[in-house]
């Protein structure tokens, strides 16, 4: 597990994978229908798989999946689960949203005011998993040297809750490693719950009982 700090705001974190930002136009086509594809709602999981349980979040083990809880230093709460997988990074949070709407077209706009404010280029795309950013951030390297890294930012609105997705390493930019890591992004449970929560609040995350399978 790791210890970083993770701002918990949808719109807050970027991530820093490693191409350059391709010219695809961005486009408005709908995705698929989530309850069929995923990611999924607790109701609608399959209750024999063996899903690690996080609370507010499931994941399907599978051959080759790391798993690390990112931590807020000052509160000990995990704010973030981290996916290392196909050579890529995936990391989710799950958010409570509106009963009437999601919140993923206006977390898109937060993200590409902060990716531009810190100097960096961003184009919204329509992606496997619906409107999509991609990203090229400025990051410096092990020496100190100001490089720029790719990120994909995706996001998808469920019942009562929001899961974003920020996509690092091959997948941000290669096919294959970008069919693998959408398809486990697909294959997550979100827990909302039944106890009231503000819209944009981190639905909670746990240690699992029995780490392990990933």
């Amino acid at each position: 597990m790791s210890d970083e700090t993770t701002n918990e705001t949808p719109g807050d974190q970027v991530a820093e994978p490693d191409e350059a930002v391709d010219d695809a136009p961005p486009a408005k086509s709908a995705p698929q229908d989530r309850a069929e594809a995923g990611p999924f709602d607790a109701s609608e999981a399959n209750p024999v798989r063996p899903y690690i349980d996080l609370g507010g979040l499931k994941v399907l083990p599978r051959e080759g999946l790391n798993l690390r809880l990112e931590v807020e230093e000052k509160t000990k709460r995990i704010v973030a689960v981290g996916l290392d997988y196909a050579d890529s990074t995936l990391q989710v949070q799950p958010f409570a949203a509106p009963r009437s709407s999601g919140l993923w077209d206006e977390t898109r706009a937060q993200l590409r005011d902060q990716v531009s404010g810190q100097g960096g280029r961003v184009e919204e795309r329509d992606g496997p998993l619906g409107a999509e950013l991609l990203a090229e951030v400025p990051t410096a390297d092990e020496s100190g040297k100001q490089t720029m890294r790719l990120a994909r930012f995706v996001g998808v609105d469920g019942p009562r809750w929001f899961l974003r997705g920020v996509i690092g390493g091959r997948a941000a930019g290669e096919p294959g490693a970008a069919a693998q890591v959408e398809d486990l992004f697909r294959s997550l449970v979100v827990v909302r719950g039944q106890n009231p929560m503000p819209p944009r609040d981190l639905i909670p995350l746990k240690v699992p009982a029995s780490p392990g399978g990933a």
